[in-house]
C-alpha cells in the first residue's frame, strides 16, 4: 500500500506553491451524483466486478433509511478535496467514474451511490467537515492538504473515513479510518525505495545522502524523521536544507552546497515543479548524482517535460509504495482506464486517482455486505475485517484489521526514462511489488493520530 504521507508531503507543497491558484466556485460544497446510463438504483445491469473483486456493486431491494445519509434509494457520501485552491480534479474525477459505473451496475444493494465534493480550499477543512458531519454517511476517496484541521470534528460525529491520501500526524491512522495507509501515523517514512537505492542499486551512495525540503511544518517533520531513520538503516546524511515554500529565485546556492558536500543520493521533498530547476543547475555545473528521489508527486507526464535536458543527465526515481503502476498491464489498471474512457472522456487516471479508486472499492465492498441494514458500524466493521486488501489489484496486499501487528512491507519504484516513467529494476517478488521491506519505527515522538477517546467517545458510540 502507498505511504500516503510521502505523496502528501508533495501534495502539501503543490497546494502551497501551485501556479495560478485561486478560489473555485462560490460555495463550500459541490453536490454531485454518480450517474451512468440508464440503470435504476433498484435494478441491475452488467457486472459489478472490479479487478478480482466480485459483485461489489449490484442491485437489490433496499427498503429502509438505516442511517444518516442513507435512504431506501440512495447513499450519500462526501469527498474531500482542495480543488478550489489547486484546480486539481483527480479525486472528483475518480468519484464520478466510480459512482457512475457502480450505479450502472445496480448501486450498493439497490441504493444509488451519490457524492458531495467538500472543497476545503486548503484552509477550510474544519468548515467542510462540519458540513460532512451534518449530511454524509461516510467520507470516501478524498483528502486535503491540511487534513488535521478536521479530525476532531470527524471523530466527534463518528464519521467513517475511507481516504485516498493522508497528510498530518493527527489524521494519519486516526480512529474510524480504513485504508489509505491509515497506519501512517504510527510508522516512520516508507523507506523501501531508499534502502534499495543505497544498499543495492547504488551502494556507494550510502556514504553521502542529501535531503532538501520545502519549509513547511509537514515536510520539516518528515525531515526530522529521515534524520533519524537513514543513519539507523546504514546511510550517512551529509547534507540537509530547507527551501522557502514561496519558491526559490536562484537554485545555484543549493546546487553548490550539494556539490561541495559530495552528495550522491538526494531526497527531494517538495513541489515537483521546483526540482527540475534544481536539476538544471546541477547539470549545468556538470554534477551528476547517483540518484534523486523525486518523490511520488513527480510521478506524472509533466515532470519529464519540465526536466528538459536533465531528463537524461540525472537519475530520477519515485517510490509509489505498493500501488500498481499506471503503465503496467495489471488487469485492474486496464479496467480503470477503460472506465475513465467511458465515464470521464478526456480525463486520465493518475496516481492519486488510483489511490482514490481503491478507497471507493473498499467502501463499496464493505457497504454491499451490509445489505438493507446499512449502518456506519456495519460498514466500518466489514472493512476492518480485510486481511489482504488489494483494491481488486490496484494495491499491494495490506492488513486492514485494527491494531494489526503486520506492518506494510511492500514497495515498488519507478524510474524516469526519456520515454516516461517505467518500473525500476528493484527485483519485484509479488507481482509488480517487492515485499521484503522492514519498516523503520520512530524512536522520537513526532506526534500521534487522534482517537475516539480524545473526544470522549468509543466504538460503542458508532451506530
Amino acid at each position: 500500500m502507498v505511504r500516503p504521507r510521502r505523496i502528501l508531503i508533495a501534495l502539501l507543497a503543490v497546494a502551497l506553491l501551485a501556479a495560478g491558484c485561486g478560489r473555485g466556485d462560490g460555495g463550500g460544497e459541490t453536490p454531485a451524483t454518480g450517474g451512468g446510463g440508464g440503470t435504476s438504483a433498484a435494478g441491475g445491469g452488467g457486472s459489478g466486478d472490479f479487478g478480482d473483486l466480485k459483485g461489489i456493486c449490484h442491485g437489490g431491494k433496499a427498503s429502509s433509511a438505516s442511517a444518516q445519509g442513507v435512504t431506501a434509494g440512495d447513499i450519500k457520501v462526501g469527498v474531500f478535496s482542495d480543488i478550489g485552491f489547486t484546480k486539481n480534479p483527480e479525486f472528483v474525477d475518480a468519484a464520478k467514474v466510480f459512482t457512475s459505473w457502480c450505479n450502472d451496475n445496480g448501486g450498493i444493494g439497490g441504493r444509488k451511490l451519490g457524492y458531495t465534493v467538500h472543497d476545503a480550499r486548503l484552509m477550510e477543512v474544519r468548515q467542510r467537515m462540519v458540513e460532512a458531519c451534518r449530511d454524509d454517511f461516510a467520507l470516501v476517496g478524498g483528502g486535503a492538504a491540511f487534513d488535521g484541521l478536521g479530525v476532531k470534528e470527524r471523530l466527534n460525529c463518528t464519521l467513517p473515513d475511507f481516504p485516498a491520501q493522508l497528510v498530518s500526524t493527527a489524521n494519519a491512522g486516526s480512529d474510524l479510518q480504513v485504508g489509505g495507509g491509515s497506519t501512517a501515523g504510527k510508522l516512520d517514512i516508507y523507506t523501501g525505495s531508499h534502502t534499495w537505492l543505497f544498499k543495492e542499486a547504488y551502494p556507494e551512495s550510502a556514504s553521502a545522502i542529501g535531503l532538501i525540503t520545502g519549509d513547511v511544518p509537514v515536510t520539516k517533520t518528515m525531515l526530522s524523521g529521515y534524520q533519524e531513520s537513514l543513519p539507523a538503516q546504514g546511510a550517512t546524511l551529509v547534507y540537509s536544507d530547507l527551501y522557502p515554500a514561496a519558491g526559490v529565485t536562484d537554485w545555484t546556492p543549493y546546487a553548490q552546497a550539494i556539490k561541495s558536500k559530495g552528495v550522491k543520493g538526494l531526497i527531494f521533498l517538495g513541489n515537483y515543479v521546483d526540482l527540475p530547476k534544481l536539476e538544471d543547475v546541477l547539470t549545468g555545473m556538470n554534477y551528476k548524482l547517483d540518484w534523486i528521489d523525486a518523490n511520488s508527486n513527480a510521478y506524472n507526464p509533466n515532470f519529464l517535460k519540465l526536466l528538459g535536458n536533465s531528463a537524461t543527465e540525472q537519475r530520477n526515481y519515485a517510490d509509489i509504495s505498493g500501488t500498481a503502476p499506471l503503465e503496467s498491464d495489471v488487469p485492474a489498471i486496464k479496467q480503470l482506464k477503460d472506465l475513465y474512457k467511458k465515464y470521464a472522456p478526456g480525463a486520465e487516471p493518475t496516481y492519486p486517482a488510483v489511490r482514490a479508486f481503491g478507497a471507493w472499492t473498499l467502501f463499496a465492498k464493505a457497504a454491499s455486505s451490509c445489505g438493507d441494514a446499512l449502518t456506519r458500524k456495519c460498514v466500518y466493521d466489514a472493512a476492518t475485517k480485510e486481511t489482504a486488501w488489494t483494491g481488486g489489484g490496484l494495491e499491494a496486499p495490506q492488513d486492514l484489521t485494527p491494531n494489526s501487528a503486520t506492518l506494510p512491507k511492500c514497495f515498488n519504484v519507478e524510474m524516469l526514462t526519456p520515454q516516461g516513467w517505467q518500473p525500476a529494476p528493484f527485483k519485484p517478488d509479488t507481482g509488480p511489488y517487492r515485499c521484503d521491506m522492514k519498516p523503520y519505527v520512530y524512536k522520537q515522538d513526532l506526534g500521534k493520530p487522534m482517537t475516539l477517546a480524545d473526544v470522549g467517545k468509543t466504538l460503542n458510540d458508532v451506530k
